[in-house]
């Protein structure tokens, strides 16, 4: 029997109970044998640190009932939003998945007609008093009469756009989300649904009582016996070398250009902690996510010839039963290689960036996060 597989583009950042009712969803509509998550690690699409590490939401995901969790890479997964598509479709579309399941605000959005209308020439979104997402969007609105503004339904037309560019290798499978906007900040009582912000800002609170309806037992469970981590922990170090690192060599890290380097550096002076840091930092020309994917290039180093969206290996972090014999039976058929063990030949080729976004988390929390590391195996009695 011929598995088929469906893809997710995950974040886990946790695993809640609108993720577990996209995977039913998924299975659902499409018929697939096996659900394939491409997953972020460390860090995550925003440029924030994940709650749980990638070993952690891993857990959490295949009990979810996710069957195959592979990495996505920090290369791709710390990008703005067409950059982090066009991985996530490359990564889900070596590992033969045959569909795109993805949740947005609105699923029968004309991506067509969006796609048709694409600027040729970006520049003209550079402008001081407004950001480019702003002004892409508007443009957008302007020729086809399309709001594309809500999170989801911008990261499910930058799904179409990169599955068109890469040669329709995937069926997409927009679906309605349930319950809580992405960015909602608060638990609503009565409701088995909330957002991942909700829900890591209740956890990070220790209110586990706002937290329990919302995620599966075993998120629950995870998130209260493990060491949860936010941007705070990692802002003496950021501050330690946007203080003490030369302009210089701060325009050669990822995207720190305009100017911004003078910008963040003086914030990180005046600032006391992350949260300052990013309200005296932000201007109208940037939202606070891109001036937080900046502190993370700074934070982890990052050069430009190191963030190619693009994948060159797939890390397996996780399977089932049914998603190992998925893995048996594309592996010969893949054209990446299949890393399953970290060795120092990743470390030092490949795989160097990622493992040291983990180190970086590792330097916190104490746990290893990458050599040596083998993929979870989830019980068969789950």
């Amino acid at each position: 029997m011929t598995l088929r597989a469906a893809g997710i583009v995950a974040e886990y950042n946790p695993f809640h109970n609108g993720h577990a009712y996209q995977i039913a969803q998924a299975r659902q509509k499409t018929g697939a044998d096996v659900i394939v998550a491409a997953m972020s690690g460390n860090w995550v699409q925003r440029g924030e640190p994940a709650i749980m590490d990638k070993w952690q939401r891993t857990e959490a995901a295949l009990a979810g009932g996710v069957d195959l969790v592979v990495e996505l890479s920090g290369a791709a997964a710390l990008q703005p939003a067409h950059l982090f598509a066009q991985g996530a479709i490359a990564v889900l579309a070596t590992l033969k998945c045959q569909w795109l399941v993805f949740g947005t605000e609105h699923p029968d959005m004309d991506y067509d007609c969006l796609m048709a209308h694409l600027p040729s020439d970006p520049v003209i979104f550079k402008r001081f008093d407004q950001t480019y997402a702003s002004l892409f969007q508007g443009y957008l609105r302007e020729q086809t009469g399309i709001t594309l503004s809500a999170a989801n339904d911008i990261l499910g037309f930058f799904y179409a756009v990169a599955n068109q560019q890469q040669g329709q290798p995937l069926q997409l499978v927009p679906l309605a989300r349930r319950g809580s906007q992405h960015n909602d900040t608060a638990v609503m009582q009565g409701t088995n649904y909330a957002s991942a912000t909700a829900i890591r800002a209740a956890s990070l609170a220790g209110d586990w009582a706002t937290v329990q309806p919302v995620v599966p037992a075993k998120t629950l469970a995870l998130l209260q016996q493990e060491s949860l981590i936010s941007w705070a922990d990692f802002w003496p170090l950021l501050r330690y070398q946007l203080i003490s690192a030369p302009v210089t060599d701060m325009r050669q890290r990822y995207q720190i250009t305009e100017g911004v380097e003078y910008r963040l550096k003086r914030a990180a002076l005046e600032a006391t902690t992350f949260a300052d840091f990013m309200r005296i930092v932000k201007t109208k020309r940037y939202t606070y996510t891109r001036l937080q994917r900046q502190a993370a290039y700074l934070l982890l180093q990052a050069l430009p010839e190191e963030m190619r969206p693009q994948p060159q290996y797939l890390r397996v972090l996780g399977y089932s039963k049914q998603g190992q014999a998925y893995l048996h039976q594309i592996k010969k058929h893949v054209a990446l290689p299949l890393v399953s063990r970290a060795n120092r030949d990743w470390q030092k080729g490949v795989g160097a960036l990622d493992d040291r976004l983990g180190a970086l988390r590792t330097l916190v929390t104490g746990i290893p996060q990458d050599y040596g590391r083998i993929p979870i195996k989830k019980p068969d009695s789950e």
